[in-house]
């Protein structure tokens, strides 16, 4: 009786081991597969986030939707200037004072143009795609307008996506439970996001591990 009880003791350790083994080592296999995954979607959203600060640079606000945003990359340029400081002569002083008197100003020189494509995406054609979720057949959500700060309107933009998304076929408890992570070296909240729709900000929710979150 007492060899029974014994190999029943060592099957329910090797059971409990086991499992405790799965769990451990499944949380290990989600965590590795979620940076992955989170990478990619931030490398998109570091796209579409030059594109946006590109966009409001030159027209004073955001792109509302993707379609506005890839045509303003495939038609606009930078203007390259070059400011320099000089020194001329400041007539109404010389009047004033009988004396030659000169004062600084600054000129801005035009010295070209170069495509926001060429300049942001190093010539490649990738921001055409930058609106698709990789991995999956969904795309970023994206929206701009403005917020009251001081009473006056300042323009602002955000892009997204949920975890739920990115991570569709993973275990929910997984999912659940990454959802409410709180760390500075995490995502946190139920979004991988840049800008905000609801305060002055075009910086993404993602650790520097990542990739720069701020523009």
């Amino acid at each position: 009786m007492k060899i029974v009880i014994q190999l029943v003791l060592w099957v329910v350790i090797g059971v409990l081991g086991y499992l405790l083994f799965d769990a451990v080592y499944g949380e290990v296999k989600f965590n590795d597969l979620k940076v992955v995954r989170y990478q990619k979607a931030v490398d998109k959203l570091i796209d579409i986030q030059k594109g946006q600060m590109a966009y409001k640079q030159l027209n004073g606000k955001f792109a509302n939707n993707f379609d506005e945003l890839v045509k303003f990359i495939d038609t606009a340029e930078f203007t390259l200037t070059e400011r320099r400081d000089t020194l001329v002569l400041d007539e109404e002083a010389t009047r004033r004072y009988r004396v030659d008197t000169n004062k600084e100003i600054t000129i801005i020189d035009t010295l070209g143009y170069k495509s926001i494509a060429d300049s942001l995406y190093q010539g490649t054609d990738r921001y055409k795609t930058m609106m698709n979720v990789p991995g999956t057949d969904e795309k970023f959500e994206m929206e701009a307008g403005t917020i009251l700060k001081s009473d006056v309107p300042i323009p602002v933009f955000e892009a997204k996506v949920s975890k739920d998304v990115l991570l569709a076929d993973q275990p929910k408890d997984y999912v659940t439970k990454e959802k409410q992570v709180l760390s500075v070296d995490g995502v946190n909240g139920a979004y991988l996001s840049v800008g905000s729709m609801t305060k002055v900000s075009t910086a993404g929710n993602w650790p520097q591990s990542y990739g720069d979150n701020d523009e």
